[in-house]
């Protein structure tokens, strides 16, 4: 009997094959949710116009708790969209850049995001109507 054992990469390469969103377990859905996530589409979109420390981006993104905007950062990092460059000075400073996968990423939820905001009288007024024809 063999034991066939795939490295990391022919993992990856093998489930990128696969990919079908419409799958429960494609692994797709990850990044998809990552990326169109609250917090995900702000940051991404705030990093497309340059890079930023954290405190600046906090302050660009209203609302976004302290937590919220590190865990997110952390994430869109790890999947490779968010370059962290820690500089070793007093007091430390921690710049946030979009790496060219984030860059491309960015780049499509930023036009989700601008259209969203000139279609809000449109689904306003969606929405009136459905309320009219329920009540």
């Amino acid at each position: 009997m063999t034991v066939r054992t795939e490295t990391p990469g022919e993992l990856v390469a093998a489930a990128a094959r696969e990919a079908d969103v419409n799958r429960a377990m494609c692994p797709s859905r990850v990044v998809l949710e990552h990326v169109t996530s609250r917090w995900g589409v702000l940051v991404l979109a705030a990093l497309l116009e340059r890079p930023y420390r954290f405190s600046e981006l906090r302050r660009t993104i209203e609302n976004v708790s302290e937590k919220m905007l590190a865990q997110t950062l952390r994430t869109l990092e790890r999947d490779g969209f968010v370059h962290r460059d820690a500089q070793p000075v007093i007091p430390p400073r921690v710049d946030y850049s979009l790496t060219p996968l984030g860059r491309e990423a960015a780049e499509r939820v930023w036009r989700l995001a601008r259209w969203s905001e000139h279609q809000v009288d449109a689904v306003a007024a969606a929405r009136a109507a459905y309320d009219a024809r329920e009540a």
